[in-house]
């Protein structure tokens, strides 16, 4: 008779997840409760199957809260009233309104009100009362309310210890010292279940309390079906039938595009996958898919279909994506097979910008009732939790930070005070913390979406179902992913400034004939991508460079090697040695000849997962696909997990695999499976590689202006203006007559944009080309000043940038004479003057700039040099005794080298020390790359931007040289010469 239980999604408050939750019910003998978590019903369907399984009837409902206060708590009779309940908070929540003080008129859901509510009550409502509350009753004439008394035994936790846990959660909740939370918001010492009987004798004297909250739970039933079934939107075209023809129709239409008009072993594999796709009843699935592309096509947008789905010819056809499966071999059974319940997701990758305009079309063409986007929990795993509960105990924050400095893990693990905050931190590290949105998940439900969830309005501005994608599998809705990246973004502004700078129109989409150009493939051999989409990292170049990759097949694996399962495995130098010298190849047994022949015995992909438990373990595709996402992390059933890793060694062991075969197969599966790609995935994003490639190879500036202007990339934004140079760009800083808000090119000249000034207003970044193309081009600082209004600490920032040099005057005879023009309030008008009136110029000494001085003024205002480059800047003209293209030349041998920092990377060896990878530039502006193990770090650490001094000896792996360094330090750059 609890009509009033919390689960841990009580964010911050309650301590109980939903299996321990029915697991404790179930062994008090309780044989019907109601879930009812603050302000969501984010645990509703997981309690239902919960409670199927141990024999309990599950009654779902929501506690409204204002500002923390109760309100009431609606129980659902039906699955009508959780859509109720659930519409009622999500229209509050949608429209960020606060929760009324009465309950609207629901037809199919209760209301319990607290006992203090005085106002009148509906037929469906109801006072709970607490048996701390009964004495309320003494001496009172029950004869109105008799009939509308229900017993409120809240349930937050589990017992003393999980309640001082509750203590924890609300302080951190509040951002309070423990004893400064008020008994008001934080549950009752004996909010929990009772032991068996004590409810009964606590009401015994109003035994009619008891019956009457016993008929309100009768009279509720759940009426949800049991299990999964298949919720998502059924047809496209509202008959099934209609779907598998429209299909049918444009997957053929496609396969002539895709292949001509006599490709018998393509129609062959269209037919085979419609048939499984139709028998499936997946046709309306794919037919929304495909009407989102033509949906961002017909907006020019341009998208990369990638992950599994791209295993799929049916998908090629479409253009949802560019990656042909006959050419790869893809196994169309990882993305699709018989034996599997729902679909996996399709990835639609767009531009940054064109994203949420797609998501926007979603919502509209499938109706708002029937669409959201798909929500995340986060957890309070981070170790930064660490901090928070040493706040609330309210340790100085000297204590705290040495309980989070792992250099004194060994000194701390026997300080009682860190040993308390430990305790607490396990308790506390799985338990959800808030929810959040899904990186890209869209569902399209059948019926509405609020029979199963209330919605959330997060800052992204689209209703957000309150469960993540896990809940959302195991209900039964599949999710459309609509991800972003700035890749797409670097390509298509490539595309229209070379069609401006150049007069050249590209088609992007001939990635065929990009793969088969020998000046692209010598590119990618040289490791020379920087900008290009997945390819460009230290490590990815590295990697280029030991495979002397130079054909699309060879990126494709390099895409999933690089992956830190393959790295960690030992597996990816195993690739790379088998690549040079494939008649070496030891297979461990016959089976991974035969199914791995390809990537020598290596798995590289997800497929070869699925392969090896199928051919080698005897394991059903089904239970492969299912071990395989278990070790990605996209299952949550750990006993399934379990049982079918034991499946896999027993169904081995049936075959006459021998032992130690098995277990080093199994080694190389586990340690494999978790991080690896589709091969279509690996196939999707060398694709779009290719794309970037061409077009740095081919058009490098107008490519490299794309990618600073789409503000994505592995690098600092000083490397992308570097490549620029490199590719014979004259760049120039921001002008306010040539510079837009973004970077502009026009012939080779390059012109920073007002968007990366530090400190210079948004409106002014906009308004400065705007004024200018509409008016002309600005005569001088006082014009500028009266067209756009420019204000005086604005108008400093735009002549240190050097923003305003066209007009032939030093920095400093500038700011001279915008103090006098500001002192004078000059008037802002932006209509043309019919006589200009210069104003009075007075005689100045010389005043001059040093290019130190402006070199100084662009590290503060733009982050990077461009006057002076870092060498430049160095106090020493040492530039090192060889350079990063000779480094071949010396291995073995101790040299010196300065390197311009770029990057750096920390990884953890085995036995827990860190060490580093960093890449630098030379002086002739050259990669070179290092490796700084534990017994030097310590002594000669990073220590941020600029020049360093390296001291090492040079070794080489497969043809690439780096230096393994024993002294490393930063080299002291000349003295700002200006003093503020």
């Amino acid at each position: 008779m609890y009509l009033n239980v919390h689960s841990q999604y009580s964010l911050r408050y309650g301590t109980m997840s939903i299996p321990n939750l029915v697991e404790e019910a179930a062994a008090r003998g309780i044989t019907q409760m109601v879930l009812t978590d603050i302000n969501n019903s984010t645990g509703v369907m997981e309690f239902m199957r919960e409670c199927d399984e141990c024999g309990i009837k599950p009654i779902a409902g929501i506690e409204f809260r204002r500002d923390k206060h109760l309100l009431y708590i609606g129980i659902a009779q039906n699955k009508e009233g959780m859509r109720e309940l659930n519409e009622f908070l999500s229209e509050h929540n949608l429209e960020k309104k606060p929760l009324p003080d009465n309950a609207p008129a629901f037809k199919n859901a209760f209301v319990i009100y607290p006992y203090s509510y005085a106002e009148d009550l509906k037929q469906n409502e109801y006072l709970g009362i607490r048996f701390d509350e009964l004495n309320k009753l003494y001496g009172k004439d029950l004869t109105v309310q008799k009939d509308k008394l229900v017993a409120l035994q809240p349930v937050f936790v589990l017992d003393k210890i999980e309640y001082r846990l509750h203590e924890y959660l609300r302080s951190i909740d509040l951002n309070l010292v423990l004893t400064m939370v008020k008994p008001e918001d934080k549950c009752t010492p004996t909010d929990m279940f009772l032991p068996p009987g004590q409810m009964e004798a606590k009401y015994s004297r109003y035994a009619f309390i008891l019956d009457n909250t016993r008929n309100l739970m009768n009279r509720c039933t759940m009426d949800y079906p049991k299990g999964r079934i298949n919720l998502n939107r059924r047809t496209f075209t509202g008959n099934k039938k209609n779907d598998k023809e429209l299909l049918e129709k444009l997957a053929m239409s496609g396969l002539e595009y895709r292949y001509g008009k006599s490709n018998k072993e393509a129609l062959k594999k269209v037919k085979h996958e419609l048939k499984v796709i139709y028998e499936l009843d997946f046709c309306a699935y794919f037919l929304i898919t495909y009407d989102i592309i033509r949906y961002s096509s017909s907006r020019g947008y341009y998208h990369v279909g990638r992950g599994s789905g791209a295993n799929s010819i049916v998908a090629y056809c479409l253009k949802i994506t560019d990656v042909d499966p006959i050419e790869l071999n893809l196994y169309f059974e990882r993305f699709l097979n018989a034996q599997r319940t729902s679909p996996p997701d399709f990835d639609i990758d767009y531009s940054w910008d064109e994203r949420e305009d797609v998501q926007d079309y979603i919502f509209k063409r499938y109706g708002s009732h029937h669409t959201a986007l798909l929500g995340t929990m986060s957890t309070f795993k981070d170790r930064s939790i660490i901090r928070e509960i040493g706040k609330v105990m309210g340790l100085p924050k000297s204590e705290i930070d040495s309980f989070t400095d792992s250099r004194r893990a060994a000194e701390n693990r026997n300080n009682p005070t860190f040993k308390k905050i430990t305790a607490i931190y396990e308790r506390m590290s799985n338990m959800p913390n808030q929810r959040s949105i899904h990186a890209g998940g869209v569902l399209i439900t059948e019926e509405p979406i609020t029979y199963y969830t209330a919605l959330d309005m997060p800052p992204k501005g689209m209703p957000t179902v309150q469960w993540d994608m896990y809940e959302a599998e195991k209900i039964g809705f599949d999710k459309y992913d609509i991800l972003s990246q700035r890749g797409i973004g670097h390509i298509k502004m490539a595309v229209k400034l070379i069609e401006q700078n150049q007069q050249r129109k590209i088609d992007i989409h001939q990635v065929k004939v990009f793969m088969k150009d020998p000046k692209v493939n010598a590119q990618l051999k040289t490791g020379d991508t920087i900008g290009c989409f997945y390819i460009e990292s230290p490590a990815m170049r590295q990697l280029i460079r030991k495979l002397n990759c130079d054909n699309y097949l060879t990126l494709v694996a390099a895409s999933s090697i690089i992956r830190p399962g393959v790295a960690s495995s030992g597996m990816m130098g195993t690739y790379i040695k088998y690549h040079h010298a494939p008649d070496t190849v030891n297979y461990l047994h016959p089976v991974m000849k035969e199914q791995l022949e390809e990537t020598y015995g290596v798995m590289v992909y997800q497929e070869d997962v699925i392969k090896i438990c199928i051919h080698f373990a005897g394991m059903d595709g089904t239970d492969a696909d299912i071990l395989r996402r278990g070790m990605s992390g996209k299952y949550r059933s750990k006993k399934e997990f379990e049982r079918l890793v034991e499946r896999f060694f027993e169904e081995a062991k049936k075959l006459g695999r021998p032992d130690e075969v098995v277990a080093e197969v199994w080694r190389q599966v586990s340690s494999f499976a978790g991080y690896s790609f589709s091969k279509a995935h690996s196939a999707s994003f060398a694709v779009e590689s290719y794309q970037s490639l061409f077009l740095k190879t081919y058009y490098p500036r107008e490519f490299m202006v794309a990618v600073l202007n789409n503000y994505g990339g592995f690098y600092a934004r000083y490397l992308y203006l570097h490549e620029l140079k490199k590719a014979g760009a004259t760049i120039h800083l921001p002008c306010v007559n040539n510079s837009d808000s973004i970077v502009n090119i026009n012939g080779i000249d390059v012109y920073l944009g007002f968007v990366g000034v530090h400190g210079l207003n948004e409106k002014y970044i906009n308004l400065i080309p705007e004024e200018r193309r509409e008016n002309g081009v600005y005569q001088n600082l006082e014009d500028l000043i009266k067209r756009t209004g420019v204000g005086l600490e604005q108008a400093i920032i735009l002549i240190r940038v050097g923003a305003l040099r066209f007009t032939g005057k030093s920095k400093k005879a500038l700011l001279w004479e915008v103090h006098l023009l500001m002192g004078a309030k000059v008037k802002v008008t932006n209509d043309v003057e019919l006589f200009a009136i210069e104003a009075k110029n007075y005689s100045l000494p010389v005043l001059v700039n040093t290019a130190l001085e402006d070199t100084y003024h662009e590290l503060e205002l733009l982050g990077f040099p461009v006057t002076m480059t870092s060498f430049d800047l160095l106090q020493t003209d040492y530039r090192g005794e060889i350079y990063a293209n000779d480094l071949i030349n010396h291995l073995g041998q101790l040299v010196k080298m300065v390197g311009w920092y770029v990057c750096e990377k920390t990884v953890q060896t085995k036995t827990g020390k860190l060490m580093w990878f960093g890449s630098f530039l030379d002086v002739e502006g050259n990669f070179f790359d290092t490796v700084h193990f534990p017994n030097t770090t310590k002594e000669y650490p990073f220590t941020g931007a600029g020049c360093y001094l390296i001291y090492g000896k040079v070794v080489e792996e497969y043809g690439f040289a780096s230096i393994e360094v024993l002294k490393f330090a930063k080299l002291p750059i000349h003295v700002n010469p200006v003093i503020d």
